[in-house]
């Protein structure tokens, strides 16, 4: 193919019809072209999402998109709390897994809890515990994507301080700032 398009007059059409093709295929390759693909772990899926989980992607609409790729679901709720963690612990050993079949399983994945933040009443509620989720895995076309469950963030705890500093900073009302500054000391004294 290399040498017709070199060897005849009209060659410059190859590599312009080469990108052309490369571009069509990237608008119709499926959403979750950024995830891992079905012959690699699907604990990386996991890994990754609540990584940028933890990290406190998804309480801002504009980052949240950057979780589509790694999930089923198409629209994430509106939550009203975040779920505060230090941790979270993949389970690894295949054994422990539910196997649905050779391209669906149950991951079970054990948070360590701090508590609740809630947005409306800007408080915090110390409830320091152990919380296991079993993830559903499911291929999606030739990538692995998290099919449920549909968590509330689940933050950790230096990175959601930060976040109420910076909306403690952009907030206009000096009641709700006052709130926000105590929200911060609540988050600071839990270790």
């Amino acid at each position: 193919m290399v040498r017709f398009c070199v060897k005849q007059p009209l060659g410059v059409w190859c590599p312009i019809t080469l990108l052309i093709g490369l571009l069509i295929s990237d608008v119709f390759a499926p959403a979750g072209a950024f995830n891992s693909h079905i012959t690699e772990d699907p604990t990386k899926v996991l890994q990754k999402y609540l990584s940028l989980d933890q990290k406190g992607v998804r309480l801002d609409a504009a980052s949240s998109e950057v979780m589509e790729s790694y999930v089923a679901w198409r629209e994430e709720p509106a939550w009203g709390h975040v779920v505060v963690i230090t941790d979270f612990q993949i389970e690894h050993d295949v054994t422990k897994w539910e196997i649905i079949d050779v391209l669906e399983t149950k991951i079970p994945v054990t948070f360590e809890v701090l508590g609740t933040m809630h947005w409306e009443s800007v408080t915090f509620v110390s409830d320091s515990h152990q919380e296991t989720h079993w993830f559903h895995i499911k291929a999606e076309y030739d990538r692995w994507q998290i099919a449920d469950p549909l968590l509330p963030p689940h933050v950790g705890r230096r990175r959601l301080i930060d976040f109420v500093r910076w909306t403690e900073l952009n907030e206009p009302e000096a009641k709700k700032k006052a709130l926000f500054v105590s929200l911060q000391k609540q988050l600071k004294a839990k270790r």
